[in-house]
């Protein structure tokens, strides 16, 4: 029997304040947490929604050195540019707060210090990398080196983003500093940590038994980690930005982010209701629902409970974690660190007015079992040919006839017949669908279902033609648009969570008072002799060129990355000086040049190599014109056998270097050289 909760408390996922929020972080979390939280609210639930910046942790440390300002610098600016682009976007949080607020600092440190009373922590010491030149232990992200599973020579002490491995930072070979330069020595240290082992059998027992109906890559996530058998987890690390650790004695050392950050959670809960905050997380009547990303359901779903439970005074742990996969960028991973990324707050920026066109596609794309892939085709076409053709047609179908033919104001329905009542009782079933995906956390199937009222709607116009019937019988035109107008009027409420300013532009052109989720359905909200508004269409065409501006965007930043990750080649093996001596290059001057026909990357030279003029073909058309070259001077190798290329013979070889983004400079004397004069 499904338990009856009195509230419901939604967590999001507390963005990390050292860059924007980009489509990732919206399709994985807060736009699957808004619509649901809207649902809840429609229905009379009580339900808050908690949000937040985090603030602390090793990477904004590593921007802020980078930029020459302070952390807090950092986290001002981007908690300010997330704050702000949700709000535009129409994510409706009961609060936004900050880990860096003093209320949070106090939670938290009131958290570590009742553990720690309560002896809830092992202490250990470790061998930890240090740099002696800074002077400090060095975290994860500020050691470099090669990856010991792929090699890359760029990995980081957490991760090697080249091959994906996990890792620790004394796994790395040759690591670097990436505070000095210097190679880190390994130094003793001691910290605090959360026996994650000490809470296994609650934690099996709570998830693996009690929670069978939780998503499956969520609990089969779940099952894997405690299958593996749970170890004991540092809580704190040697770093000057974060809270401090309050415990005597503990200088230098700071809360570990992943148990500063979901203690968020509870200080922004206290933040919006200090007088209350308790029973919404103390409360076994209260449902505490966590939206993240499939990166942090381990810290959601095993450390974060097990932190409840050592806490112990009642606190509730999540009746569900709806987390999604990861959503990709035209076929390529997000990465935050390569600028391969939509950030939200350019697309506000590129899009103006244009909030719910990027909330349907994300739903419609959402990566809710598997990664998903978001391409800026699909995002056009799914405006054009859905949005605009079947959602904003309909309705703007609906509201123009009923201008054309009554003025304006709603007709009353006569006698339905057989067409009337099929579509109308189609909408009860679509509202049972709708729910119940809507109920378990399925908002690609339920945003289908409210798309499917449109298409109810279009149907039924298309069926009924009241255009025609209009020579002939205005009370069946009245009964049709009366129809057609109650079904407009279900559309706003099914898309209420999905698409909130659709929604809202719509019940004003409807002239409707709010609607409630229970009106789903009806045939009657709508009453005859209101007078709507003017119509106005809900969406328009997106234009080829906006595409293409993004599109470039995208191929810039992927040319900008091979550029700023490009690497010399490895030197070729070593060759004998007398090999090397058989080479015969020389100077050349270009006395014609021109295309090779059908060859596009063939140009034709008539080189004066001081003996007799030769033809050489080289495959540079693409980075030169014919023109350009006529006259300059050009190394060649004058020894190599003739070859015919597409029916001309070559006699030589014309040098040139490679460039990062696979461009061809022609390789000449810098001054004048007599032609035939070689090069030593």
């Amino acid at each position: 029997m499904e338990k009856k909760f009195k509230r419901t408390l939604v967590t999001t996922a507390l963005p990390y304040a050292n860059g924007p929020v980009h489509i990732g972080h919206l399709a994985g979390v807060y736009v699957p947490a808004d619509i649901y939280t809207r649902f809840l609210r429609m229905r009379g639930e009580d339900v808050v929604m908690i949000g937040g910046s985090d603030e602390h942790g090793v990477p904004i440390t590593i921007k802020a050195k980078a930029e020459g300002v302070t952390p807090q610098d950092i986290v001002d600016r981007y908690h300010k540019i997330i704050k702000d682009s949700f709000e535009e976007l129409g994510v409706s949080f009961d609060i936004y707060s900050r880990t860096t607020s003093d209320i949070h600092s106090a939670t938290a440190s009131e958290f570590f210090r009742r553990l720690y009373d309560n002896g809830q922590f092992v202490e250990k010491s470790s061998m930890q990398l240090y740099d002696e030149k800074a002077n400090q232990f060095l975290a994860d992200r500020y050691v470099t080196g090669e990856c010991p599973h792929c090699h890359n020579e760029r990995a980081y002490g957490d991760q090697c983003e080249a091959c994906g491995s996990s890792l620790n930072a004394t796994d790395l070979i040759n690591p670097k500093s990436a505070i000095t330069g210097n190679t880190p020595v390994l130094k003793e240290t001691k910290h605090w940590y959360l026996p994650l082992d000490r809470w296994e059998k609650a934690l099996s027992e709570w998830i693996l038994e009690g929670h069978k109906e939780w998503k499956s890559n969520v609990y089969g996530q779940c099952k894997s980690w405690i299958d593996l058998g749970l170890q004991p987890r540092a809580v704190s690390r040697d770093l000057d930005w974060g809270v401090p650790v309050p415990v005597e004695g503990a200088d230098g050392k700071v809360l570990y982010v992943w148990f500063d950050a979901p203690i968020g959670y509870i200080s922004n809960t206290k933040e919006l209701l200090p007088d209350s905050w308790e029973k919404y997380w103390k409360d076994p009547e209260s449902r505490v629902i966590n939206f993240i990303g499939k990166d942090n359901i381990v810290f959601h779903c095993i450390i974060f409970p097990a932190m409840l439970m050592a806490y112990g005074d009642n606190f509730q742990l999540p009746d569900n974690v709806p987390a999604n996969e990861f959503l990709n960028l035209e076929g390529d991973k997000i990465s935050t660190s390569r600028n391969w990324a939509i950030w939200l707050h350019e697309y506000l920026r590129d899009f103006p007015g244009k909030q719910d066109v990027l909330r349907y596609v994300l739903t419609a794309n959402a990566p809710e079992t598997k990664d998903n892939d978001f391409t800026w085709r699909d995002f056009q076409s799914r405006n054009n040919s859905e949005l605009v053709a079947i959602l904003g047609n309909f309705v703007n179908r609906a509201m123009v006839l009923t201008h054309k033919y009554f003025a304006g104001v709603v007709p009353e329905a006569g006698a339905l017949e057989a067409v009337d009542r099929e579509a109308l009782d189609e909408l009860s079933s679509i509202r049972e669908s709708l729910t119940a995906n809507l109920d378990t956390f399925h908002f690609r199937e339920a945003l289908k279902d409210a798309m499917n009222i449109a298409r109810l709607g279009n149907k039924y116009l298309q069926e009924t033609e009241p255009w025609k019937v209009a020579k002939t019988d205005m009370g069946r035109v009245a009964t049709i648009l009366n129809t057609a107008l109650q079904i407009c009027a279900n559309i706003n409420v099914a898309f209420a969570p999905f698409l909130p300013f659709m929604a809202e532009n719509l019940r004003r052109m409807l002239a409707l008072e709010k609607l409630d989720w229970e009106d789903l359905g009806k045939t009657d909200l709508i009453a005859a002799g209101a007078t709507l508004g003017q119509p106005e269409l809900l969406f328009e065409k997106i234009e080829d060129d906006a595409i293409e501006a993004q599109l470039s965007r995208l191929a810039r930043i992927k040319e900008e990355n091979k550029l700023k990750n490009w690497q010399p080649e490895p030197q070729q093996p070593d060759v004998p000086f007398d090999d090397f001596m058989k080479v015969d290059i020389r100077v050349g001057t270009v006395m014609e040049c021109s295309r090779v026909p059908k060859a596009d990357k063939l140009l034709q030279f008539r080189i004066d190599d001081g003996m007799e003029q030769r033809t050489i073909v080289s495959g540079i058309a693409k980075y030169y014109s014919p023109e350009d070259l006529v006259g300059k001077q050009v190394c060649f190798v004058a020894n190599f056998a003739p070859r015919k290329l597409k029916g001309v013979m070559s006699q030589g070889m014309i040098l040139s270097a490679q460039n990062p983004d696979g461009s061809l400079v022609v390789i000449g004397p810098t001054g004048t050289v007599t032609p035939g004069a070689q090069v030593k």
